[in-house]
């Protein structure tokens, strides 16, 4: 255990994340989402996994210490339902409610199209799996930057 640093993230999700540099793109990804064969086309070219955590929790801890990106309008993303594009389902009003807490802006996640998301998800950095087990539990986050007097 390390002080200060959320007991959720392992050694592989913080060494990912500090590698990660301004405008990278990290994917949480729910269970039902193609992760390994995706997250061999990432940057990482390796699945990680916090297999015990809903989407929520995960990006709870990843924002604990991940800045998003305030330069950009897809600081965050959302897989959009297929035949419902403005549906917000549940799991994606919790997420939001995580980003709200974290970032502090009134900002939405942006919704992407499902073989959209699977096209940028596969130029990301990395790919975190969650335990997540309801439909749509699958986001985009945009890493921003740590300005020199924080």
């Amino acid at each position: 255990m390390l002080k200060g640093i959320d007991h959720r993230l392992t050694a592989d999700v913080l060494h990912v994340l500090r590698a990660m540099g301004h405008g990278d793109l990290l994917v949480i990804a729910d269970t039902n989402f193609p992760a390994d064969s995706v997250a061999r086309a990432t940057v990482r070219g390796t699945l990680l996994r916090m297999d015990n955590l809903t989407a929520a929790e995960a990006v709870d801890a990843i924002l604990s210490v991940l800045p998003l990106d305030t330069f950009v309008e897809d600081f965050a993303a959302r897989m959009e339902v297929v035949g419902d594009p403005a549906q917000i389902p549940p799991v994606q009003q919790e997420v939001q409610a995580v980003i709200d807490r974290h970032d502090g802006r009134a900002a939405r996640m942006i919704g992407v199209e499902r073989f959209a998301f699977y096209d940028r998800a596969r130029k990301a950095y990395a790919v975190i799996q969650t335990g997540e087990r309801r439909f749509y539990g699958c986001f985009l986050l945009r890493k921003g930057v740590i300005g020199p007097d924080e």
